[in-house]
């Protein structure tokens, strides 16, 4: 089944076309790859679907309804969370005060519920601990729980950008360069959170640079050039695809 469909998806910003008629689709409970060198408009891509910007063309459909052109507080309650290439936390706020913050689009409680203590605030409440005290063991950083989110190591921050993005109980999940900035071994235990969020029945959508992680991890690979596509298909047959391989590496070895 078809959880996110994209048809001739086109951004332009002034006489620069950053996106170029792009469709590809996702399969429920899969894993799919981006992949291009830089400025091939991967980023663009995550953009316009997650709504910060709209595109200019073309329609973004999730779970069989046109979404295009939705607000990101939108797509985020209909089902589709994202991280950033540049970790994007309240660095000076406790590790579990920025999960927290995740989830707040999940609750309805106002001013006044909070001051009088209603029901629904109490609820709310609960919940809110008892999804940031699953996340927190999810994502492996119950040690870092009372720690401010800047102080801790960059991929423990990784981490923690992905256990935000799982607060809001997505469908899809968006993953920008979830392993950029952070060592190999390091990449490994991102790879493992990811392959778990997959097995939760969390589609996973990921933008990477490091190809063997990408070969490994994607089910299908989706590859983009100067904002075209140019190979969509299992790991190996883009791997060997002679526009990826001249894209990264240039004509002659192509």
């Amino acid at each position: 089944m078809t959880i996110l469909r994209v048809e001739g998806l086109t951004k332009r910003f002034g006489g620069l076309v950053a996106v170029n008629k792009v469709d590809f689709e996702v399969s429920e409970g899969s894993i799919l790859g981006i992949i291009g060198p830089n400025g091939a408009g991967k980023s663009t891509i995550f953009n316009l679907v997650s709504g910060i910007i709209p595109p200019d063309e073309g329609r973004v459909v999730f779970q069989g309804k046109e979404v295009t052109g939705w607000k990101p507080y939108r797509m985020a309650r209909e089902g589709i969370a994202r991280t950033f290439q540049t970790t994007a936390l309240f660095e000076e706020l406790p590790v579990y005060v920025n999960l927290l913050i995740g989830y707040r689009m999940r609750t309805r409680s106002g001013l006044w519920d909070v001051v009088l203590q209603t029901p629904r605030a109490r609820r709310e409440k609960k919940e809110a601990a008892e999804k940031v005290m699953e996340v927190l063991a999810f994502t492996g950083l119950a040690e870092y729980a009372f720690r401010p989110a800047g102080s801790i190591p960059q991929e423990a921050q990784k981490r923690l950008a992905i256990g935000i993005a799982l607060m809001g109980n997505p469908r899809l999940v968006l993953l920008d360069e979830p392993t950029g900035g952070v060592g190999m071994e390091e990449t490994n235990g991102i790879i493992e959170l990811i392959a778990r969020i997959r097995e939760r029945g969390i589609t996973v959508c990921v933008i990477e640079h490091k190809m063997r992680m990408i070969m490994s991890l994607a089910n299908r690979i989706v590859a983009l050039n100067f904002g075209v596509k140019i190979a969509d298909g299992v790991p190996q047959e883009v791997c060997e695809d002679r526009a990826v391989i001249e894209a990264y590496l240039g004509e002659q070895h192509a």
